[in-house]
């Protein structure tokens, strides 16, 4: 173990059956324990860990992992209460064995050995310590694992062939040799997610499915929180057992009350803490050892040494906590009824899930879906959000059985390239919508890079979300709409819309709301024409919008929208409606018309907009049961159209795969950034030789350059770089230097030596003191000049910038983002997205780019970014495209000192 090893702090993750433990590096102060865990394992274990029950081999083993530290050895501990369970170490061997997978350096392989105490298999401890040395051994530049065992160790063998890894078996007689392929591949992550996921879940089960609550801080006047939860839980019918804790009552609202937790003639599955911030650790430390399980925070107010306090005991004794700083939770299934919020009202049972961090939002949200009649499955008001996230519920909702749309609202995210995987799966099984909150540029960082300045949070949060499938909409209101339409009607196939009204005025209103929101409404055919025609009154106008003026009946009306349904151009409705005379004398409704359908007989979506309407939204009774969304706004139907399919394309497309790329020299990348931080411990903006050659590491294609320290060096090297037309540009360098044109720090279209030196003098006049030198490079030729870099974001990760370039790049803010790494998808959608596209296509007759070569570009940009946490920014400006190809002409780089991050790894927050 190195130094640097044992101070690393340790993390807290979760077992199979949702256990929390501690996962951290062994210390000399282990030794005892150590040598306990294997001295209690039966002499059966002692002989499939060693080979044979010898209790001197226990003891060396105890000796290794808590010896002094050297480079190579890592050893990690597993432990619950203070009390080690388990162990896993590797140490870097010479062994050969890996071959098969193209490791042939003996550095770069590692033995691994494991030892669980007896009693606690079967609970994933193992494998919960062999995906923290996988993680650990990628970051170290390990390329395999070997492991020996007997070949009746059934359990280890087990453990390593279902890690999600490449692994190959060599049987010796009675011993058989694992060799453990340690690559990045997407088997490997999705193993371990499904392992969180299934582990997650079991620790939430005390929190959204307890068999027993007790309010900590339920006052016996009116008007405190935990009196009001309390009172909540209470009239809700909650089924389990309910208790209030208050040293000053015996009953509070009919609940038997106590004067303490431990006083309690049960232990509740979860405590729900409403007293004062001061008193908080120390209520949570009293649950915590009476074997509460989850806690509810509702207090706000904590400073951070009351933070830390909060959050320690409930690492230390396992609990999951919702809040600091929250509304409470509920659950609405009718054989738990758990409504542990102050809301007003108690939420609709429905399908529904919430999570938000808002309490407003929250009410909000519940009060809506419960007046649409979609309702709500469970709700999390996650406040300050220590522990249970967004993530942690998107998994819960997946899981219950009960759960087919789930609502977010979240002002942060603990760990977006977590959550993204997670959405990911989970939208391709329900709707999840959110509420992109914190859109403006009030949020936005300084930044001095052009690749910097176009990376605004809302640009990021809009990469993660559009990559993850989730419709983000822009308020509560948009988000209750959206939920109306997906939650009644079938998603359609495309974005061609028909509108259908019977005053003309609405008609015009709602096909301008869809146009604004990116619909398409085409014309009807001739046949369509005719057969609208034959069942409309006359005078009716059938183009698109098709208005049946205000003679139309309800009949006329429901053929007229049964006939659209059946053509194959159009993939939704919109129905415009006012109220007339005409109708109400004849006693029409025409909004049966819309309704009168059985559930699924109209096999396209259809929605309502009445002008008159009060309510913003409202869902319809249809007959035969369903619903049908009626809008207050076209503008509001139309939104709700297009984000339906947005989700309909997002859902057809298969999931996209990260291309695999050659050429691409990783290791020899490390050293470059390893060298540059080692000179520079504070990083910074890499000189150009330093950056070309770590391009080179990633075959991103720049064009031809010199560098040149004096006048005569820049004449020579003019002289070797002059193209065809004889023609160079000079650009002048000096550390910090990043918009060259900005500073005229650029000479263009250079002819002969005479101009080259003139350049160069007057150069080194304007910027004396600062130049340290000048690149030449040849003219390039006429082309599209476009933009390409990289943020590493602290929160997101690396995000990939595309779009035009040139000097007005800030100006005109063409740009689109994806977060890394870019699967194939992503990499068109970089392209498609920014307006100057169809520049890229050949719009005007140009020709199309080399668009092969720009993929090639911005998966190599991915890659590096991925490969490199130490890359701070990335500015490739400008990136000339032509149809011959695509090259870097100015490229900067920035490097900081951080550690690698392995955002997959299983850990709490």
């Amino acid at each position: 173990m190195t130094d640097d090893v044992l101070t690393r702090p340790p993390v807290h993750a979760l077992l199979a059956d949702g256990t929390m433990v501690c996962i951290r590096p062994a210390r000399r102060s282990d030794h005892e324990q150590l040598h306990g865990l294997y001295e209690e394992m039966s002499p059966e274990n002692l002989r499939l860990r060693f080979f044979a029950a010898s209790r001197r081999s226990a003891a060396l083993a105890a000796d290794r992992a808590c010896g002094p530290a050297r480079p190579g050895y890592r050893a990690l501990v597993a432990e619950i209460a203070d009390r080690i369970i388990g162990l896993a170490e590797y140490g870097v061997t010479d062994s050969q064995d890996t071959a098969e997978y193209g490791v042939t350096d003996a550095e770069h392989t590692a033995e691994i050995s494991i030892a669980v105490a007896d009693g606690l298999h079967h609970r994933g401890v193992g494998t919960l310590l062999v995906e923290h040395l996988v993680s650990a051994a990628r970051a170290e530049g390990i390329t395999a694992f070997t492991a020996d065992a007997l070949s009746e160790n059934h359990e280890v063998l087990r453990l390593f062939a279902d890690l999600g890894l490449r692994t190959a078996r060599r049987f010796d007689g009675p011993e058989v040799r694992c060799t453990i392929a340690l690559d990045e591949s997407d088997t490997y992550l999705t193993a371990v997610e499904e392992r969180g996921r299934a582990a997650d879940v079991a620790s939430l089960r005390p929190l959204l499915r307890p068999d027993t609550v007790a309010v900590v801080g339920a006052g016996r006047k009116a008007g405190s929180v935990g009196r009001a939860i309390l009172h909540q839980l209470h009239a809700g019918d909650y089924t389990g057992r309910l208790f209030a804790v208050n040293p000053g009552a015996h009953a509070i609202l009919g609940v038997p009350s106590y004067p303490s937790v431990s006083a309690l003639p049960a232990t509740p599955d979860l405590a729900v803490l409403a007293v004062p911030a001061a008193a908080l650790a120390d209520t949570a430390e009293e649950c915590g050892k009476a074997g509460v399980r989850a806690l509810l925070v509702v207090s706000s107010g904590l400073d951070a040494a009351q933070s830390d306090a909060l959050l320690t005991a409930c690492r230390a004794h396992g609990m999951r906590m919702v809040g600091p700083n929250c509304l409470g939770i509920s659950n609405t299934d009718p054989a738990l009824r758990l409504d542990a919020t102050f809301a007003a009202r108690h939420p609709r049972p429905g399908t529904a899930g919430i999570a938000v961090q808002s309490g407003g939002v929250g009410i909000a949200l519940l009060d809506g879906l419960s007046r649409l009649g979609i309702g709500v499955s469970s709700f999390a008001s996650l406040g300050d959000k220590y522990d249970v996230s967004g993530n942690d519920m998107l998994q819960w909702w997946e899981s219950d059985g009960r759960t087919d749309l789930a609502l977010l609202h979240l002002e942060s995210f603990g760990n977006p390239r977590a959550f993204s995987r997670t959405a990911r799966r989970v939208t391709r099984r329900m709707p999840v919508l959110t509420v992109d909150a914190g859109r403006t540029d009030a949020g936005r960082r300084a930044a001095a890079s052009h690749t910097a300045a176009a990376a605004t949070r809302t640009m990021t949060r809009g990469a993660l979300f559009t990559q993850a499938g989730i419709t983000a909409t822009h308020s509560c209101g948009e988000l209750l709409e959206t939920a109306a339409l997906m939650h009644s009607q079938p998603l359609p196939a495309g974005s061609r819309v028909a509108v259908v009204t019977n005053a003309g005025g609405a008609g015009v209103l709602a096909a301008d709301a869809c146009a604004e929101a990116g619909l398409t409404l085409p014309a009807p055919t001739p046949e369509l024409v005719d057969d609208l025609l034959a069942v409309l009154p006359a005078g009716a106008a059938v183009g698109n919008p098709v208005d049946a003026t205000a003679a139309v009946t309800e009949e006329q009306l429901t053929a007229c929208v049964d006939r659209i349904m059946r053509y194959g151009g159009i993939d939704a409705v919109l129905v415009a409606l006012v109220p007339t005379a005409v109708a109400a004398a004849t006693g029409d409704d025409l909004i049966r018309a819309l309704t009168h359908a059985a559930p699924g007989s109209r096999p396209k979506p259809v929605a309502a907009v009445r002008l008159e309407q009060g309510l913003p939204v409202e869902l319809l009774p249809a007959e035969g049961g369903g619903t049908v969304p009626a809008y207050a706004e076209p503008q509001a139907a139309a939104r709700a159209l297009a984000h339906a399919a947005r989700r309909a394309a997002w859902l057809a497309r298969p999931a996209g795969t990260v291309p695999v790329l050659d050429d691409v020299d990783t290791a020899r990348a490390h050293a470059v950034v390893d060298t540059y931080l080692e000179e520079n411990p504070d990083g910074g903006w890499l000189a150009p030789r330093v950056c070309a050659e770590l391009l080179d590491c990633y075959g991103i294609p720049q064009l031809p350059w010199a560098w040149a320290d004096t006048e005569d060096d820049a004449v020579l090297a003019a002289d070797r770089l002059r193209g065809a037309d004889g023609r160079v540009v000079m650009k002048g360098h000096w550390p910090g230097l990043l918009h060259k044109s900005a500073q005229h720090a650029v000479h263009l279209d250079l002819r002969g030596d005479h101009q080259v030196r003139a350049a160069f003098r007057d150069l080194e006049t304007r910027f004396a003191g600062l130049l340290t030198g000048v690149v030449l490079q040849p003219l390039a030729p006429r082309g599209t000049e476009l933009f390409a870099g990289v943020v590493q974001d602290e929160v997101f990760g690396p995000l990939v910038l595309f779009g035009l370039g040139g000097t007005a790049t800030e100006v005109l803010s063409d740009h689109a983002a994806r977060l890394a790494p870019l699967t194939d998808h992503d990499v068109h959608d970089l392209i498609t997205a920014p307006r100057c596209a169809p520049l890229l296509f050949g719009a005007h007759g140009g020709g199309p780019v080399d668009l092969t070569g720009l993929e090639r570009l911005l998966l190599r940009l991915s890659r590096m970014a991925s490969d490199l946490p130490q890359l701070a920014e990335a500015d490739f400006n400008p990136v000339l495209a032509t149809p011959g190809g695509v090259t870097v002409l100015d490229a900067r780089v920035r490097l900081l000192p951080r550690r690698p991050q392995d955002p997959y790894l299983r850990r709490l927050r």
